[in-house]
């Protein structure tokens, strides 16, 4: 588990008199600076975003990491999530060192995603990786918000782990493993 002191402080919504529009122009910015003005690294891999379609004339990607909903048009603002926008790239680019959990998602819609578990002693802290081909992207992020939720998706790891993942212990080695098999599948 990491100590809170390792991370760089959340952005609180209070730290804006309550003023959203200044609070997300805020949140916007430490997004800009760790995903756009300088790419965020997954081992060796520098992560691409997902720009279009803009939301509120910001990278879609961003709207992702702080919105939340299952109909994508639908989605509303997440403030915990927007909270924790400063741990995002430090959890990616601290994986290893940290000793973080990550290993290979498999979702109805994608099976080449990467899951990123920053566990504390309060809470965990997801971020979610989208492996493509040539490249990979920086999906979305989230804070659990039921210990249950949290339960289910370690245990994805541990399942993971002694299987597909047993002799993957490196950011690089998870995403050679999953681009090989895209090539594979792709015949």
């Amino acid at each position: 588990m990491i100590d809170y002191a390792q991370l760089p402080e959340k952005i609180y919504l209070e730290d804006y008199g309550g003023d959203y529009k200044s609070y997300i122009d805020a949140v916007y910015t430490v997004f800009e600076r760790d995903f756009i003005r300088n790419k965020a690294c997954f081992g060796s891999q520098k992560l691409a975003l997902k720009f279009n379609p803009l939301f509120q004339d910001r990278a879609y990607t961003f709207y992702h990491m702080t919105h939340e909903g299952k109909v994508e048009d639908e989605r509303t603002p997440d403030l915990r999530r927007c909270e924790c926008m400063p741990w995002a790239k430090p959890t990616i680019e601290n994986a290893k060192e940290w000793d973080l959990k990550f290993w290979r998602q498999t979702r109805q819609r994608s099976k080449n995603r990467v899951c990123i578990a920053l566990e504390t002693e309060r809470e965990t802290y997801f971020v979610v990786l989208e492996v493509r081909e040539k490249y990979v992207l920086l999906w979305t992020a989230f804070l659990s918000e039921y210990r249950h939720q949290s339960l289910k998706k370690l245990k994805e790891y541990e399942e993971w782990k002694k299987g597909e993942g047993k002799n993957i212990d490196t950011p690089d080695e998870l995403i050679e493993a999953i681009q090989d098999s895209i090539k594979k599948a792709r015949g």
